[in-house]
């Protein structure tokens, strides 16, 4: 009985761990483009770093076939594109102004995260 609460308590820690917690290594964008892919859930890289006032290309290479990883949305930058199968699907944003902008697809399953500096 005991051993069946600690696991309990640990699965627990666990799943608040993984939602609330975890926060993935920030990639800096060196290079132009990025090409951010889409598979198994996540996005990889999820966490973008960019400079302020640049002109950035994140390209998107769709590899899951689950229909919420087709839509990408950064709301306070009013994007919203339609990520196709097995293709580069580019997004050019320019004159960012600093601040942290949050992507995903429609249901919010795929998340990331681009911080301008």
């Amino acid at each position: 009985m005991i051993i069946i609460n600690i696991l309990g308590l640990a699965l627990i820690a666990l799943i608040i761990w993984w939602f609330w917690l975890y926060k993935p290594r920030q990639t800096q964008v060196q290079e132009q483009p990025l090409t951010i892919e889409v598979k198994d859930g996540v996005y990889t890289p999820a966490a973008i770093q960019v400079a302020a006032h640049q002109t950035v290309t994140l390209n998107f290479l769709r590899k899951d076939h689950s229909p919420c990883s087709e839509m990408l949305l950064i709301p306070s930058l009013g994007v919203s594109e339609q990520l196709a199968l097995d293709k580069v699907t580019s997004v050019t944003l320019s004159d960012l102004a600093p601040g942290e902008y949050a992507f995903h697809c429609q249901m919010q399953m795929y998340r990331g995260t681009l911080t301008v500096v």
